[in-house]
C-alpha cells in the first residue's frame, strides 16, 4: 500500500465497518488510539502539504535527499515549505511521543532561522540536515504506513470550570484518551488561548522536553498557521501524558514543583497580581542569577518568587535566570569533557530560553508561574564548583588581537576540541568590541556540520535570542559559552564516537556544488 493509498483508504472506509472489522487488537497494532474506536481512524488532514509529507516520511533519507534537493534547485519547493511539511510528518509519525521525532521536530524551526545568516547557495544545509535526520526516525518507525497521530473526534466535555487545570489533571492521571478529549474541545480556541490551557501541564514537572517542546510547537503555528495550530499543540499533550505514564510505570514520585508551586504563588501573593517593571541594575541582576544557580532549587524557585513580588519586571528575572543557566556552561569542569547534547548547561538553557518565550506569549498568571519553574528546573541541576571558563590559562594561550586572528584562533580551537582555548578567543574578542556577527559566522558552519547530539540547532538559536535580550554587560557571556559547546561538539557522533560529521552533511553539500 503506498502512502497515497493508504491516507485515502483511512478516509474513505466507513466507520461502522472499519469497528466491526478490523477489532481492537488489529486498530491498536495499525495504531489507532481508542479514543477514535467509535468513529473509527481518519488520517490528519495535511491540505497543500499532503504529496509532500507523504514523501517525508515514505523516502529513506539517502534517497530523500536528492530528490528534495532537485525541488528546490527547480523552485519546487524552498526552505519554508519543506520546515513547514516536515513538521507535518513529524507530527503524523510520532505525536510528540518519540525522543528522537520531537528532537528533531523542536530543531526545525532554529534550522530555518539559520538560513537566515547563510549565503544562498548554503542556504538549504540545516534544512536537510533536520530533515535527514526527521526521515531517517521516520524509517525506522514504519514509514507512512504507521502514523500515531490521527483525526481526532473528541468526546463531550463541560466548558465548566479551568480547562487548563483538567488538562493537568488528565495527564496528572496519565489518561491519554481524557486529555485529549478535552484538548479536543479547545480546537476552535484562538492559538493563544489553546496555548494558554496547556500551561498547568506544561508547569507541571521538571522536565526540560516538556518546557522546550511546547514552546517550539507553537512557534511552529506562525509558519504553518493557526489552521494547523490544534494538531501542532496536541503533541505537547500526547507528551506529558507519554512522560506520566512512564513515571507511573517506574513508580517514580510526583516532582516537588507540583506542591512547591502554588505555595509560593500564595505566599508571596503573585495570583492576580500586575506584574511591575522594575530593573534593579546590573548588580542586582547578577546577583539574582548567583542565587538561582547556587540552589538548592527550592531556593532559587522561592528567589524569583520574591523578586517578583517585589515589582522586578518579569523580562529582568528571565534574564537573570538565563544568565544562571549560562553558569552551567561555563563552570563545568574538565572532568565532563561534553558540554554539548544534553549536558547541564545546554539543557538549562534551552529550557530557559524557552520560559521565556512563553512568558511574552501567555497570560500574566501563566508567565509568573513559568519562571519560577524556570529558576527551579535550572537549580535542579547541581551547581559546579569549578572556575569559570575560559581560565586564566586558556586566555594566555591566545596569541591573536585583532577580530580575524582571534576568530581563526576559535575555528582552530573548535576543530581541536580546545573548549578553554575557543571560549578564551571569543572573550577576548567581545572584550576588544568586535562585532558579534562574526562569531555566528564561525561557528555556524559547524553547527551545521556536526551532529551536536540532537541539540546544535537550538542552542545556537538560544545563544542568539539570548545575547539579543541581555544587558550588555553580561551578553557575552552567553556568546563565550557557545563558543564553547561549539568546540566540544566537533568530529562526535550521536554516542560520543570521533570522527564523524553530521548524517548527510557531506552528501548534501555534494548534490548543492559547494564545498563542505
Amino acid at each position: 500500500m503506498t502512502p497515497k493509498n493508504r491516507r485515502e483508504f483511512l478516509s474513505d472506509v466507513g466507520h461502522s465497518m472499519l469497528a466491526a472489522g478490523l477489532g481492537a487488537s488489529l486498530a491498536s497494532d495499525l495504531g489507532f488510539s481508542t479514543a477514535f474506536a467509535d468513529r473509527g481512524p481518519e488520517s490528519l488532514k495535511l491540505g497543500p502539504y499532503e504529496s509532500l509529507v507523504d514523501l517525508l516520511r515514505s523516502t529513506p533519507p539517502e534517497k530523500l535527499q536528492p530528490i528534495l534537493i532537485a525541488k528546490l534547485k527547480a523552485g519546487e519547493v524552498d526552505n519554508k515549505k519543506l520546515i513547514s511539511a516536515a513538521a507535518l510528518a513529524n507530527a503524523e509519525a510520532f505525536g510528540g511521543q518519540d525522543y528522537v521525532g520531537y528532537h528533531t521536530a523542536m530543531a526545525m524551526l532554529p534550522a530555518l532561522e539559520m538560513t537566515k545568516l547563510l549565503s544562498t547557495e548554503r542556504q538549504s544545509l540545516p534544512v536537510l540536515k533536520v530533515l535527514y535526520r526527521n526521515s531517517q526516525q521516520c524509517q525506522q518507525h514504519g514509514g507512512a504506513s504507521k502514523p500515531t497521530l490521527m483525526a481526532l473526534h473528541a468526546a463531550e466535555h463541560s466548558a465548566e470550570g479551568d480547562m487548563g487545570l483538567k488538562i493537568r489533571d488528565a495527564c496528572r492521571k496519565a489518561d491519554m484518551d481524557e486529555a485529549e478529549g478535552l484538548f479536543g474541545t479547545l480546537a476552535g480556541a484562538s492559538p493563544r488561548d489553546a496555548f494558554n490551557a496547556l500551561q498547568p501541564a506544561v508547569h507541571d514537572d521538571i522536565n526540560v522536553h516538556r518546557f522546550v517542546f511546547a514552546h517550539r510547537t507553537y512557534g511552529m503555528i506562525g509558519l504553518l498557521g493557526k489552521e494547523y495550530a490544534h494538531t501542532l499543540l496536541r503533541q505537547s499533550v500526547r507528551q506529558m501524558v507519554g512522560f506520566e505514564q512512564d513515571h507511573k510505570r517506574n513508580n517514580n514520585p510526583d516532582n516537588p514543583i507540583r506542591a512547591l508551586l502554588p505555595k509560593l504563588l500564595e505566599q508571596y501573593k503573585l495570583v492576580g497580581k500586575t506584574p511591575g517593571k522594575k530593573d534593579p541594575g546590573d548588580a542586582a541582576v547578577d546577583e539574582l542569577a548567583r542565587a538561582v544557580y547556587t540552589g538548592p532549587a527550592a531556593s532559587s524557585a522561592e528567589a524569583v518568587a520574591a523578586a517578583l513580588a517585589d515589582g522586578v519586571d518579569p523580562e529582568v528575572v528571565g534574564e537573570a535566570i538565563s544568565l544562571a543557566s549560562n553558569m552551567l556552561v561555563l563552570r563545568q569542569g574538565a572532568d565532563r569533557w561534553r558540554t554539548h547534547g544534553d549536558s547541564a548547561g545546554v539543557h538549562s538553557s534551552d529550557a530557559t530560553n524557552a520560559f521565556r518565550n512563553m512568558a511574552r506569549n501567555t497570560d500574566t498568571r501563566h508567565a509568573v508561574a513559568g519562571l519560577i519553574v524556570a529558576a527551579y528546573h535550572s537549580a535542579s541541576h547541581e551547581a559546579f564548583r569549578g572556575e569559570t571558563y575560559p581560565l586564566e590559562e586558556h586566555r594566555k594561550a591566545i596569541k591573536a588581537d585583532d577580530a580575524a586572528g582571534l576568530l581563526a584562533e576559535c575555528e582552530d580551537a573548535v576543530k581541536a576540541n580546545d573548549q578553554g582555548r575557543a571560549s578564551a578567543a571569543i572573550q577576548i574578542y567581545g572584550e576588544k568590541g568586535h562585532p558579534v556577527d562574526g562569531v555566528f559566522q564561525t561557528l555556524i558552519k559547524y553547527t551545521i556540520s556536526e551532529d551536536g547530539r540532537l541539540h546544535g540547532e537550538k542552542f545556537f538559536h538560544t545563544v542568539r535570542e539570548e545575547y539579543r535580550t541581555t544587558r550588555p554587560a553580561f551578553r557575552w557571556r552567553q556568546i563565550t559559552g557557545l563558543a564553547r559547546v561549539t568546540a566540544s561538539a566537533y568530529g562526535y557522533d550521536r554516542e560520543d564516537k570521533q570522527g564523524f560529521h553530521a548524517p548527510g552533511y557531506q552528501e548534501a553539500c555534494r548534490l548543492l556544488g559547494i564545498e563542505a
